[in-house]
This record gives structure tokens, sequence and C-alpha cells, in this order.
């Protein structure tokens, strides 16, 4: 801007003022402080002046208030705006021109603006100029007048104000952080946790903090985060008395605020030898009170000596508040927690019986959610004529409840199966039982009927898991297997049946049998973890209880899982006599129209298990067309057995019996005929056949070798 400075007062200049005025301070002697004092007196003692300033001339008129504002002496000042360079940076021209600027194009009669000066000796300070913009009839602007005051005070101030804001704001966060994270803590080794992880003590605005309860008048410390060294371990446990810091707080129930390390130590002197281990600056010991017991006390120490404000102390008092509060739950969900976990312990069994060919273990871990329990069982039963029930069983839940289910129904499942029910009429009671308990939990389950002699397994599943198996050689099967409704859903259904699958478990072989907690993850497809659970298997240590630890280890305690699990292995010893020739046997009824499809399914999984290779399909075909013509030709239904002959090369005997004595009768079709081809394709196919007479009926029978390369 151009033009001069006028020696103008101004509009609102007052001649008396300045008649009166008296350079009136406490360094001024011989002047009484009742003398009037003048107008630009007053502005001086407020570190003010006042400036005019003519557009249309350019110059600016400051007064000696305003020079001293500005910390410019008479002869350093020109009336030119220009001149004020040497104490307004550019940055801060920038600002004014700009305030300035945008009142003039707004049509505004005023305008202000903060902005920082360089004083004579390099600092810098705030100030802050204000003007009343003039304007002629035309309304173009002419004229300004105006204040400038020194405003680091006043912004200082503001700076205070802003700082006791953030720190309110600092306390409302640490409070709601800490709040949160001790909502979720369900046990005291979950509050210690939250207390003791990277960011524990910070929570509380402490680098360091100790936490203890009060036991049958002892104070013992669980968790210390943020000290110089461990926790001494005759502090650790300590008598309720004055001679330390917390027992004396728990024990008067006061807080107790110190300053520094050596008000600490004057105060206790126990402590004197531990003088290193010990924080250097201010520390709070706080007691933790739930319900008007005291059950505990919390330790908060700085590495800064200070002298605790009456908001901190306010601050302190609330967050130990909220941390007895939640000691307090988690130590009575610790007492619900053990009562439940011991109740589940003495449901489950406690030994397994010994079994005669075979090795079995099993493993069981609570749920890391809830109360730590669950419906998750497992049993080993010994059963009539030297055989084994296996059973694993999930009852819906996480909860004492849960568990209570699960203890009957082991023991209803346990009582069927030992008066030698086969598994699907165990299934069926054991779902009727479960319905007429009138609770509203199911259950899931599979039983396996096991003669390790024979290697023949005979299984029902209630909506569970089927089994793995795993020969000597690693191969890894999930064999199919059908399943019913799980129990108590299945007689509310009145769908409680449960078919009977025929499995054969090889010498040296294992199976396995789990609850979903295995491999099942929040999130994740189940079929990922079947296949980990697969491959931990195939690539896991032969020895059964090395392999159960493994499972357990690398599985159930990966992240993610939450869910109680039981788990068992059983494994049949390769046996010092012969081997007993693997066999199965299925029954077809006349009436059953998927009879034939579910021996074929049967069929397949056996002849995999066996390595049967490209003749598995011939045998299918041929024990296809054998049922057929006991279905079609007879009036009785059809007996299926399959069996792997020793020798070299291994063969496949296959025979279909029926109760006609009727002979079967080889034909020749034409090529329109729409039956008498199935004898041609057994013929086909099998190495050798025939037929025998058994009691009131006949057998069909064929025999198919088995290539060396297919094992």
């Amino acid at each position: 801007m151009t033009g001069r400075f006028v020696e103008s007062p101004g509009e609102d200049y007052d001649p008396r003022a300045d008649r009166d005025w008296r350079p009136v301070t406490e360094d001024a002697p011989g002047v009484s402080d009742r003398e009037p004092i003048g107008l630009r007196e007053r502005l001086s003692l407020n570190r003010m002046g006042t400036f005019d300033w003519d557009l249309d001339e350019g110059f600016m008129n400051l007064d000696p208030g305003a020079l001293d504002v500005f910390d410019l002496r008479p002869d350093e000042y020109d009336g030119a705006p220009m001149s004020l360079v040497s104490r307004v940076p550019p940055e801060e021209a920038l600002r004014l021109d700009e305030a300035l600027a945008q009142a003039l194009r707004d049509g505004h009669s005023s305008y202000g603006s903060y902005f920082r000066l360089q004083c004579r000796d390099g600092t810098r300070r705030w100030t802050h100029s204000q003007g009343r913009i003039l304007h002629d009839a035309d309304g173009t602007p002419y004229r300004i007048i105006g204040i400038v005051r020194e405003a680091t005070s006043e912004l200082a101030d503001s700076a205070l104000l802003r700082s006791l804001q953030q720190e309110r704001q600092r306390q409302t966060v640490m409070v709601q952080q800490t709040t949160a994270e001790l909502a979720r803590a369900l046990s005291v080794k979950d509050v210690t946790r939250v207390l003791t992880d990277s960011g524990g003590a910070r929570r509380f605005g402490a680098d360091g903090l100790l936490l203890g309860l009060v036991e049958n008048d002892r104070f013992e410390v669980i968790a210390a985060a943020g000290l110089a060294g461990e926790v001494p371990e005759d502090m650790k446990t300590s008598a309720l008395d004055d001679t330390l810091p917390l027992a004396d707080t728990a024990r008067s129930r006061r807080p107790l605020f110190l300053s520094s390390r050596s008000e600490l130590i004057t105060r206790f002197p126990r402590l004197r030898p531990y003088t290193e281990v010990l924080p250097t600056g201010s520390s709070a010991y706080l007691p933790l009170v739930a319900q008007d017991t005291v059950i505990g006390a919390l330790g908060l120490f700085n590495a800064e000596p200070a002298v605790q404000s009456p908001e901190a102390k306010n601050l302190a008092l609330a967050l130990a508040g909220v941390v007895a509060q939640s000691v307090q739950r988690a130590t009575l969900f610790d007492q619900e927690r053990e009562f439940a976990t011991g109740l589940q312990a003495t449901m489950l069994p406690r030994r397994l019986p010994p079994l005669a060919g075979g090795a079995v273990t099993v493993r069981y871990h609570p749920a890391s959610v809830g109360r730590d329990v669950g419906g998750d069982w497992y049993d080993v039963i010994a059963l009539p004529q030297g055989r084994t029930g296996l059973v694993v069983g999930d009852v819906q839940g996480h909860d004492t409840h849960a568990a209570a289910v699960m203890g009957q129904l082991r023991i209803a499942l346990r009582a069927y199966a030992s008066e030698g029910h086969t598994p699907e009429t165990v299934l069926v009671r054991a779902s009727r039982f479960l319905s007429e308990l009138d609770t509203e939990r199911f259950a899931t389950c599979t039983y396996i009927q096991a003669d390790l002699e024979s290697g023949a397994l005979h299984l029902a599943r209630a909506g569970h898991l089927g089994p793995l198996i795993s020969n000597s050689s690693r191969h890894i099967d999930w064999p199919e297997v059908r399943g019913g409704l799980p129990l108590g859903l299945a007689t509310a259904f009145g769908h409680d049946h449960f078919p009977e699958t025929q499995l054969f478990l090889e010498p040296g072989s294992t199976l396995l049998l789990c609850t979903d907690g295995l491999v099942e993850r929040p999130g994740h497809d189940i079929s990922s973890g079947i296949d980990a659970l697969s491959e931990a298997v195939r690539e896991g240590p032969t020895e059964l209880e090395a392999l159960a630890d493994r499972l357990s280890d690398q599985l159930w305690a990966a992240p993610g899982s939450e869910d109680d699990m039981a788990l068992l292995l059983l494994h049949r010893l390769p046996g010092p006599g012969p081997a007993t020739t693997p066999r199965l046997r299925l029954h077809v009824h006349q009436a059953d129209p998927s009879g034939t499809a579910e021996v074929r399914a049967a069929l397949r999984r056996t002849l995999d298990q066996w390595r049967a290779g490209a003749v598995a399909h011939h045998i299918e075909v041929a024990a296809s067309e054998l049922i057929a013509n006991a279905l079609t030709h007879t009036e009785s239904g059809a007996l299926v057995s399959v069996e792997l002959l020793p020798g070299t090369p291994r063969r496949i005997r296959l025979e279909v019996e029926d109760r006609s004595s009727r002979w079967p009768r080889r034909r020749s079709p034409g090529e329109t005929a729409t039956s008498g081809r199935g004898l041609m394709l057994v013929e086909a196919f099998a190495d050798r056949w025939g037929a025998e007479p058994r009691g009131a009926g006949k057998a069909l029978w064929c025999e198919f070798a088995v290539p060396d390369g297919s094992r």
C-alpha cells in the first residue's frame, strides 16, 4: 500500500488525556499512584498502542505505545509500513495483508489478526492487531484507526486451557481404554494380562505397576510390569502389615501418594535393600475395594519425581475402582469355572480298559471361551466277546448345563453299549434318553464297535464327524459313513435311524475320532481344518502318545481355537501270529431299493483300504450283477461277503449268498435281450467263479487277483 503518515491523533483522541498523561510506574519515585493516568499511559501499562493509517497517502502513525509493542525506537520508524519489515517476518506480513485485504474486499468495517513479530533480541512474541476501517460517502475505504497489543500472555492462557482440555481428554481416553480392556477379561489371568501387556501401565498414566491380592490375611503380588527387575521373592508374599506399601494400603484401606523414591524408602525402611529395583519417581498405592471388601491393592510408578495433582489422584482412584470390580468379577468366574471343570472331570472316564491286540489314547481340552467347560466327551468301553466300544461326542453349549447333560448321556450310552447292542440300537436308545431329559440341548456322536482280533469295525454316526484311518504306510482315508440326525433331534423329528457301516482296520493302522473343536476355526471352512488334520497325522510321529500330543499342540492350540476338543486314537497292533483275513459282510434286504448302492459304496471304501487298484471296478460290477440276480430271481435278500486272501499274488474273494436252492444258469442272450448278461460279466472280469451250496440256499463266488503294483 502507498501513501504517507499523518501526525493526526485520530477521531477518538482526547487532548485532555494527553495533558494529564504521566509516566506513573512503580519505578517512578515521587509520583503518587493517586494522580490521574492519561489514556496513552493506560494503553502502555497494558502493552498496547494505537495506529492511524491513511490509506490514500500510505502513511501510518504509531504512538509510543505501539512503537513499544513493535520493539522499535522512534528513530527506527519513518512512518512507512515497510519500516516494520525488520520486526514482522514475511510469512507473518502475508497473514496481516490477507486479513486486511479480505476485509476490504468484503466491505467490512473492521478486521483483526494475530501475528508473531521478531524482537530486537531475536525472540518472537505473539501480537494482535485490530482496526476500524473508515469509508467515505461513496463507500471507499480511506483510513484505518486501530490498536496493536502484545498477546503472548493471552495465547499462553489459551494454550494452558488447551493443555488442560487435552489432559482431560487424555484421562477420558485412559479410563475408556482401561474399562474396555478389563470388560473383556473373564478370569484373573485375563486381568493380569491386560495390566502387564505392552501398554498396560500406560493405560494408567504410569511407567510401571504392581498388583496384589489379599488371601487369608496374607498379601500376594500376582502381576508386575515396567519395573527395573524382578519382584524379590520375600516381597511376593507378605503379612498384611505396615512394612510394605501395598500391604499397608490394603490393611488400612487408605490410598498413599509419594513424590519420590527417597520418600518411599523413608516411609518403608524395609525397602532399602531393594533400592535398585524401585522406580526413582513418584508412586501411588491404591486399595482395591469391591462391595466394601478389600480384595487387594494396586501400585503405580513413574520414572520422574513429582507431586501428584488432585486430578491425577482422582483419576488413579477411579481406575483402581475399575480394577477392583474386574478382579472381583474374575475371581468369582474362576471359582465357578473351577467347580465346573471339576464336575466335568468327574464325568469323563478316569482310566481306560486294557485292549488285547491294540492301544488307545485320549486327549481332552476345555473351551477357551465361556467358562472353559463344554459338552465334548470320549469313552472306551469293554464289550462282551473281547470287543471294544469307542465313543466321541459333543453336547451343544459351553457351560455347566452342557457338562451336566454330557455326564448323563455318557453314562446312558455306556450302559446301552455294555449290554452288547448294535451301534444303531445304542444310538437310538441314547437319542430317546436325551429327548426324555427335557433339555433343549442336542448332541452329536460317533460310536464304533471294534473287534481288534479281526479288525472289523461296526459304526454308526449321529450328526458327527466320521473317523480318519491311517494305515501302516501313512495313507490317510476318511471313509464315507452314513449317519443320522444328532441325538435328541432325531427322536424329536421322528427320524431316530442311524444306519450301520462296516469298515476294516488293518494291522498296524490307526483310527482317529475327534470333535469339531480340533478341525473347526471361526471364519474358516471346516474342510481346511480336515485337510490340516490329515496332513498332521500323515507327518506326525508313529508312537500313539506322541501323535496325540502333536495333534493337541499343533492343531487345537493354534490361534483362533476356542471350542473344547475331545480326541481318541486307536491303534491295531500287527500281532505276533498270522494275519487275520480281512473281511466285509453286508446284508441287502429284498425290499430295500438303496441296498445295492450302499453295498457298492462300502465295497469302494474297503477295496481302497486294501489297495485293490484297477481290479476294484471289476469287483464292484460283479457284486452289482450277483446282487441283482439274487434279488430278481429269489424271494430273499442277499448276504454279501468280500475278503482279502493271503498269498502271492493277493486275491480278493466275493460271495453273494441267498436262500434259494435254484442253481444259476449261464445264458447266451441275443442282441435285443434285456437280461441274461450278469454271469457273462462275472466270467469276463473274474479270474475264477462258481457256485456252492449253503444250508437252505447257495452262494455264488468269484475271485480276483490283485496286481502287486496295487499295494
